[in-house]
């Protein structure tokens, strides 16, 4: 089982964050996500556990447990398809993200009705 673990201080390393699991298991890899440009830690990663049980003893043990002054977010990981996310405008120019209600419309600045989505609470941003 693949499992998110979120909020993480920013100095914890791969050793850490597998070491901080393997009390509840054998944690098969641990990866924590980082910057591309800097090689700086975002502050997330991914511990994989084969065992589902131990999996989900970790996940209720760790979830709000603080590390370094900070509240770990530890849940089941989700595939990348299942991520929500409001979708960009359309048109020549860009016509904003919509707020709450989803995607932006065609060039306006008022994240208008268009295929991305129903009208956005607040509106959006022009798209430049």
């Amino acid at each position: 089982m693949k499992i998110y673990v979120g909020n993480l201080p920013f100095t914890t390393g791969e050793d850490e964050l597998r070491e901080l699991f393997a009390p509840y298991g054998n944690p098969s890899s641990a990866t924590v996500v980082t910057d591309r440009m800097s090689g700086r830690s975002r502050g997330f990663g991914f511990v994989e556990m084969d065992d589902p049980e131990q999996a989900k003893a970790a996940i209720a043990a760790l979830n709000g447990r603080e590390i370094g002054g900070r509240a770990l977010t530890v849940n089941e990981a989700r595939p990348q398809g299942e991520r929500s996310g409001g979708g960009g405008g359309r048109g020549p120019r860009g016509g904003g993200r919509g707020g709450y209600g989803g995607g932006g419309g065609y060039g306006d600045d008022r994240g208008g009705r268009g295929p991305g989505g129903g009208r956005g609470f607040g509106g959006g941003h022009r798209g430049f």
